[in-house]
């Protein structure tokens, strides 16, 4: 473990004024519920302060949500002008790229480095969307006798996103921005831990012409601001990342009014290494699925399986990988690993790792707070791993959030296949080696929403993204994603040259 050389400290970042209202209808406004402390988690100091929503301002925003929706002035928009705007709020983006990554950095923690890296993708999101609104067609359904029939889709109405803390504008985006671009008015509420860039997107949305009420904010607490986003009768559809249980209480909200629902929730993403795999491309392989992030992320691979034979030499180079990974101020290019997102969080994280050992878990390296002397109060954790772990133990099986990566040995491929998908979550996976072959024969037996072969983490807008079992339900990117913001109506237009008369004594042909 490396700590980077001193830095000016993140409270110390230029960033642009930041709004600290609710945005409802393009109003900054204040919120009926007590105000909410944003604190850094690299200095475990308050650094601002945002306006809170109760249940009475959820409802206002969901209202003018409703309203502008079915005014037309968004929803009914020639698409061709939709996706002009939806184009310009990506430029908006991208010029204020500076403002968005410093201030996300500031806020949550993850290196700037890594920050810069995945929201600079940003406006990728909102262009790909706008394209598929410009590309999309209607389909002719073949109907037997004289019938023209064909499918036309409409968006929902108002979709509520909940976004978490770990990518904020990111995982808010790969929702948004289908929502937007299909015609939906949007009420996104952002963790309560991490709420600046959304209001910051919003002021973007605006400033590029997409019109008031299409897209509103809301800050508050999840248990109180979320439920009402959740369980309002006129939210259409919800969106979610998060934990299991809060995702599962969302989706009965949701099925109760019928409404839509796409849930990334929880993950244990085993990464298979098999033996043909160089010991120290599997290191670094293991060491970026593992440890990006800080390990927050659904998608971690914080379960890695390796064949015997290279078990014991993939332990010991993920240890000296994880001992040389610089922690320290994520305002400092050099650093590579951040603060977790809070003392909360560092205390659940480590206490894992105590509970891992005592079920019989071999702490290789980490497994303790870090100190980063410029920055007594932050909430680091040194990255952690634990060795001959099995497959049915706890650490093996919940989902720590955490740098902390548990690896598990395994006999061949078959033994691999059943013990990856030997868990109650089934977001992503990984499958190092070099055998071709081996390696579709693999992925095709993974039970899980995505595999990478050879890597890990990668995501585009043309790719469906998401899980299933406790890991959620649908998916963000790609056709999949764009068409769930819509309703889709069948319109059949009878063409036969005499009248409907089936009374009348021409009762001819089929019913159904």
């Amino acid at each position: 473990m490396t700590l980077s050389p001193p830095s000016p400290s993140v409270v110390d970042l230029p960033v642009a004024a930041l709004p600290t209202g609710l945005r409802i209808g393009g109003e900054l406004l204040p919120g009926r519920a007590d105000p909410i402390e944003v604190l850094n988690p690299a200095t475990g100091q308050a650094f601002a302060s945002v306006a809170a929503a109760d249940a009475a301002d959820v409802d206002r925003a969901v209202q003018v949500a409703h309203e502008t929706f079915r005014s037309g002035v968004w929803s009914r928009l020639p698409i061709h002008d939709r996706a002009q705007l939806v184009h310009r709020f990506a430029d908006g983006i991208e010029a204020r790229m500076a403002d968005l990554y410093t201030l996300e950095t500031r806020n949550n923690g993850r290196p700037i480095t890594e920050t810069r890296a995945q929201i600079t993708r940003l406006p990728e999101w909102y262009r790909y969307n706008a394209a598929l609104l410009l590309a999309d067609r209607d389909a002719v359904v073949p109907l037997r006798g004289d019938y023209h029939a064909y499918t036309s889709r409409f968006p929902l109405g108002v979709v509520g996103i909940l976004a978490p803390f770990n990518h904020p504008m990111m995982i808010a985006s790969k929702s948004l921005a289908p929502a937007l671009a299909t015609g939906n008015s949007v009420v996104l509420k952002p963790s309560e831990q991490t709420p600046l860039t959304a209001l910051l997107l919003a002021d973007i949305a605006a400033e590029a012409g997409i019109p008031p009420g299409v897209l509103n904010v809301v800050n508050g607490l999840g248990a109180s601001t979320g439920a009402a986003l959740t369980e309002h009768p006129r939210v259409a559809k919800v969106v979610f990342t998060g934990g299991t249980e809060p995702g599962r209480a969302i989706s009965v909200a949701a099925a109760r009014r019928f409404a839509k629902a796409t849930l990334e929730l929880g993950g244990k993403s085993p990464v298979l290494v098999f033996a043909d795999t160089p010991v120290d491309v599997a290191a670094r392989g293991a060491a970026f699925a593992g440890f990006i992030g800080a390990g927050q992320t659904c998608i971690a691979g914080s379960r890695l399986l390796v064949q015997r034979e290279i078990y014991a030499d993939v332990v010991d180079a993920l240890a000296e990988q994880a001992g040389r990974i610089r922690i320290g101020d994520p305002a400092e290019p050099a650093t590579q690993l951040g603060p977790v997102i809070s003392a909360r969080a560092r205390t659940r994280i480590l206490g894992a790792v105590e509970r891992g050992v005592a079920e019989g878990a071999r702490l290789v390296t980490g497994g303790r707070a870090a100190g980063v002397p410029e920055l007594p109060g932050g909430f680091f954790v040194e990255p952690t791993v634990l060795a001959d772990v099995r497959n049915d133990m706890e650490i093996a099986r919940q989902e720590i959030f955490g740098p902390v990566v548990v690896v598990i040995p395994f006999d061949d491929e078959e033994d691999a296949v059943r013990q990856a998908n030997d868990s109650p979550f089934a977001l992503g996976s990984a499958i190092w080696t070099r055998d071709v072959a081996r390696a579709h024969r693999v992925a095709s037996q993974l039970e899980m929403g995505m595999v990478w072969i050879n890597d890990h983490h990668r995501l585009d807008p043309s790719s469906p993204w998401g899980g299933l079992k406790e890991s959620g339900t649908g998916r963000e990117g790609g056709w999949e994603s764009f068409h769930d913001f819509t309703h889709v109506r069948a319109v059949t237009v009878r063409t036969a040259p005499d009248d409907v008369d089936w009374y009348g004594g021409r009762a001819t042909g089929r019913l159904n």
